[in-house]
C-alpha cells in the first residue's frame, strides 16, 4: 500500500471510527453498571481541567495545568453546551485532526498506528493530548513545508495547552536552522517562533502576578505530582521499585502502569537513536528533550501518554505497512497480529481509565 492513497485515507477514517466506537463501548459497560457518564469520562486530571474551565485557578495547585485547554472548553460551554460534553467533543474532533496531520506527513500507516496507540483513550476524554497533537502535528507539517507563519500560529496553540509546547518550540528551531537556505532565511524562520514563546511567557507572567513567584508552575508540579528534579538513575530506581509486583505501588494497582512507563521510556530512547541515525535532527530533539525531562522527575510518570505526542515513533511503526507492491505474507500476518494486540491493549487501558483505576 502506498503512503497516501484514496483507500489509505478511507482506512484512516475507518480506524478512527472503529477505535472510538470500541472505547465508547467500554465506557458504556460502566454506565450500564450504574456509574454516571460524566464520572466515567472525567477521571483523574480530566476533572481538574473541567474545574479550571468553570472556576478558574481557585485551587493553587492547579496552576500545574496550562490554561489553553480549560479556556477552550469554557469558550464552547458558553454556547450552552455542558462542559464535559464540550470537552469530549473537542477531544474527538481534535483526534481526527491529529490523525489527518500524520496522514499528511507520513502516510496511512503512521496515522493508523497512532489511532491504535495503547493510550488512545486519552484522545477521546477531556485531556490535552488530542488538541495538543492536532496543533503540534500540523505545526510540524507546515514547518516541514516551509510555511513558517502558519507553523508559528499552530505552535502557539500547542504552547497554550501544556509544557510540551516548550519542547516543540526548541525542536522547531532546530528544524528551521537545518532546512536548506541562506543564513538570513533560516533566522527569519526562527523569528516566527517568537509567537509561541510569547504564549509561554504570558502564562509565566500571569503566575508571577497571581502567585508571586516565577517558579509557581514547577512548585505545583513538585508538590502535587512528585515531579521535583531528581537524578535520572534515582528516578529509574524509583520507577523500578514502583513497578515491582508486591511493592507499595502494586497495593494500589499502579505497578502495571509503572512497568509500562519503563517500556515507554525505552521506546523514547530508541526513537531518538533512530532519528539521529536518519539525520532527522528536529525529530530527535523533539523526542529527546521529553525523554530527558521525564528522566529528571521523581519517577517516570505520564510517559505512556507522551507516546501519543511522539509522531516520529508512529512514522516508524507505520513503515511496517508500506510497500510498493503487495505485502509479503509474513508481513501481512505480523501486521494483523500487531493490530489485534494493539486493540486488546487499547481496550484494557480504556477499561482502567473509565473504571477509575490509575491509567498514567
Amino acid at each position: 500500500m502506498s503512503a497516501r492513497t484514496a483507500p489509505g485515507a478511507r482506512l484512516v477514517v475507518q480506524t478512527w471510527l472503529g477505535t472510538r466506537l470500541l472505547m465508547a463501548l467500554v465506557a458504556l459497560v460502566f454506565v450500564l453498571r450504574g456509574a454516571k457518564l460524566t464520572d466515567v469520562l472525567t477521571r483523574w486530571d480530566a476533572a481538574h481541567y473541567l474545574t479550571i474551565a468553570t472556576d478558574g485557578y481557585a485551587n493553587p495547585s492547579f496552576v500545574a495545568f496550562f490554561p489553553g485547554w480549560p479556556l477552550l472548553i469554557r469558550s464552547v460551554s458558553l454556547l450552552g453546551v455542558p462542559a464535559v460534553v464540550a470537552a469530549t467533543a473537542l477531544a474527538l474532533v481534535a483526534s481526527a485532526v491529529a490523525a489527518a496531520a500524520l496522514y499528511r506527513m507520513a502516510g496511512t500507516g503512521a496515522a493508523v498506528a497512532w489511532l491504535l496507540a495503547p493510550t488512545a483513550v486519552f484522545t477521546m476524554v477531556p485531556y490535552t493530548e488530542s488538541v495538543f497533537c492536532a496543533a503540534a502535528f500540523w505545526a510540524w507539517e507546515r514547518a516541514s513545508a516551509r510555511k513558517w507563519p502558519a507553523a508559528a500560529v499552530l505552535a502557539s496553540v500547542a504552547a497554550a495547552m501544556r509544557i510540551s509546547g516548550l519542547f516543540l518550540i526548541v525542536a522547531l528551531v532546530v528544524l528551521a536552522l537545518t532546512q536548506p537556505g541562506r543564513g538570513q532565511v533560516r533566522w527569519q524562520r526562527v523569528a516566527w517562533l517568537v509567537l509561541p514563546v510569547l504564549v509561554l511567557g504570558s502564562y509565566l507572567v500571569f503566575l508571577r502576578l497571581q502567585v508571586g513567584t516565577w517558579t509557581a508552575w514547577y512548585d505545583a508540579q513538585a508538590s502535587g505530582w512528585s515531579r521535583e528534579l531528581t537524578w535520572p538513575w534515582v528516578a529509574l530506581q524509583h520507577t523500578i521499585d514502583a513497578a515491582t509486583p508486591g511493592g507499595y505501588a502494586d497495593a494500589m494497582g499502579w505497578a502495571p502502569m509503572f512497568a509500562f512507563e519503563l517500556v515507554s521510556m525505552a521506546a523514547g530512547v530508541l526513537v531518538v537513536l533512530v532519528s539521529l541515525f536518519r539525520k532527522r535532527w528536529g525529530e530527535s530533539v523533539w523526542v529527546g528533550l521529553q525523554v530527558v525531562a521525564f528522566s529528571l522527575s521523581y519517577w517516570f510518570m505520564s510517559v505512556n501518554r507522551a507516546l501519543l505526542l511522539w509522531f516520529p515513533l508512529w512514522e516508524e511503526v507505520g513503515r511496517l505497512g508500506q510497500s510498493k507492491g503487495r505485502l509479503p505474507t509474513w508481513r501481512a500476518v505480523l501486521i494483523g497480529a500487531l493490530v489485534v494486540i494493539a486493540l486488546a491493549v487499547q481496550v484494557w487501558w480504556a477499561w482502567r481509565y473509565f473504571g477509575g483505576a490509575w491509567a498514567s
